[in-house]
C-alpha cells in the first residue's frame, strides 16, 4: 500500500509554525513527511527558509512520522557534517528516517564563496561524498582527497541502521545512474509517461529500496483562488534543469518567473477547486507504483488544505 506523505515547505513557512504544520498532518491523517533544505527560498514573495536540520529534530520528537530530507554536500556542507547530522537522526529516531543526496543548486551553495563546478564534476563530487558518508556511517575514521577533502572524520554516535541514501532525480538518465550507488529514488510530478520511464530505468539498472514521489498540488474553494495560489508561490517553479540548477538568488528566479503562462503554472502544479479531481489525479500518480507520494500544497496556508485533504482525500486513497 503505497504511503501518503506531507512535504514540508522550508522556503515558504517560516520554521514555529510549520512544526505545526506538520503536527496537524499527523492529526489529519498523512503517513509520513519529508522537507527541503534551502538557504534561500525561491522567490521574494515565498520570503523563508528555515534551517531543515535543526527543525527535523522537533518535528521527529513531537511526531511518530517517519521523515525524509533533500540535501546536497560536497560545497555549502561538508560531507562528514551531512554523515554526522544524519546518523544522530537515525539514532534518535531508529527507521524513521532517510535523506536524498543531490549534487545542488547554485543558490543554496553560492554562499560558501566557491567556484560553482559543471555538473558532471558536481556529480562526481556527490558520488565522493555518498562514498564518505558510507564509510563514516560504518563507524570508519576516513581521509580523503579528492574534489572534498576529509581528513581522520569519525562519526562515534551512530544509529544501528544507517539512513538510506536516496538519489533525487528528473530525468531518466539521471534514474539509472542513481541505480548504481542509491537506496532509493525521489523526484517530482512530471508527465506520467516520464515518470514511467523513470521508474523502469531505475530498476532495469539495479535500483534498489523505496521509490518517492513529490506532488505539488494547489487546493481552495475555489478554482480562482486555487490557480492565484499557485501562480504567486510557484511560478518560479516552472523550469526544467539546467535552470534550477544554475541561477544564483531568489531575485534571478523572480525576474524569470514575471513571463510564466497559466499553461506553464498548471504544468508543474496540480491544480482545482475540485477535492475529486485532485483525488483522482493522485491516484493515478499512485498507480505508477511509487511507494511513497508527498502531498505538497504550495500555498502559505496550510490549515484549510490539511483539513480538507484528511476529510476528503486521503481516505479515498488509504487503499491505493
Amino acid at each position: 500500500m503505497t504511503v501518503i506523505g506531507f512535504h514540508a515547505s522550508h522556503e515558504q513557512i517560516p520554521p514555529s509554525r510549520l512544526l505545526g504544520d506538520v503536527r496537524h498532518a499527523e492529526q489529519a491523517g498523512f503517513q509520513a513527511a519529508m522537507c527541503s533544505d534551502h538557504i534561500e527560498p525561491w522567490s521574494q514573495r515565498q520570503g523563508h527558509s528555515g534551517f531543515a536540520w535543526s527543525w527535523l529534530g522537533a518535528a521527529m520528537a513531537t511526531t511518530n512520522l517517519p521523515f525524509g530530507v533533500v540535501s546536497a554536500p560536497g560545497q555549502r556542507y561538508h560531507p562528514a557534517v551531512i554523515a554526522q547530522a544524519s546518523a544522530t537522526l537515525a539514532e534518535m529516531f531508529p527507521d524513521r528516517f532517510w535523506v536524498a543526496l543531490g549534487s545542488g543548486e547554485h543558490m543554496n551553495e553560492h554562499v560558501t564563496g566557491q567556484h560553482w563546478p559543471r555538473k558532471e564534476q558536481r556529480n562526481q563530487r556527490l558520488l565522493e561524498c555518498v562514498d564518505v558518508i558510507r564509510r563514516l556511517h560504518a563507524g570508519e575514521e576516513v581521509s580523503h582527497d579528492g574534489l572534498v577533502t576529509v581528513d581522520r572524520a569519525r562519526v562515534w554516535s551512530r544509529p544501528a541502521s544507517p539512513p538510506p541514501l536516496v538519489v533525487p532525480a528528473v530525468s531518466v538518465e539521471t534514474a539509472r545512474w542513481g541505480a548504481s550507488w542509491a537506496d532509493g529514488l525521489a523526484t517530482i510530478n512530471q508527465p506520467a509517461d516520464h515518470l514511467a520511464d523513470m521508474l523502469a530505468a531505475y530498476r532495469d539498472a539495479g535500483g534498489r529500496g523505496k521509490t518517492v514521489l513529490q506532488v505539488h498540488l494547489s487546493w481552495a474553494p475555489t478554482e480562482q483562488e486555487a490557480y492565484a495560489i499557485a501562480y504567486d508561490q510557484w511560478r518560479t517553479n516552472v523550469w526544467a534543469p539546467p535552470v534550477p540548477w544554475d541561477l544564483e538568488t531568489a531575485g534571478h528566479f523572480d525576474a524569470l518567473g514575471d513571463g510564466v503562462s497559466e499553461q506553464q503554472v498548471r504544468g508543474s502544479v496540480l491544480v482545482s477547486s475540485d477535492l475529486g479531481r485532485l483525488t483522482g489525479w493522485i491516484a493515478d500518480l499512485v498507480g505508477l507504483g511509487f511507494d511513497e507520494v508527498y502531498l505538497h500544497h504550495v500555498g502559505q496556508d496550510q490549515e484549510p488544505y490539511l483539513d480538507a485533504f484528511g476529510q476528503h482525500v486521503l481516505p479515498q486513497l488509504s487503499g491505493l
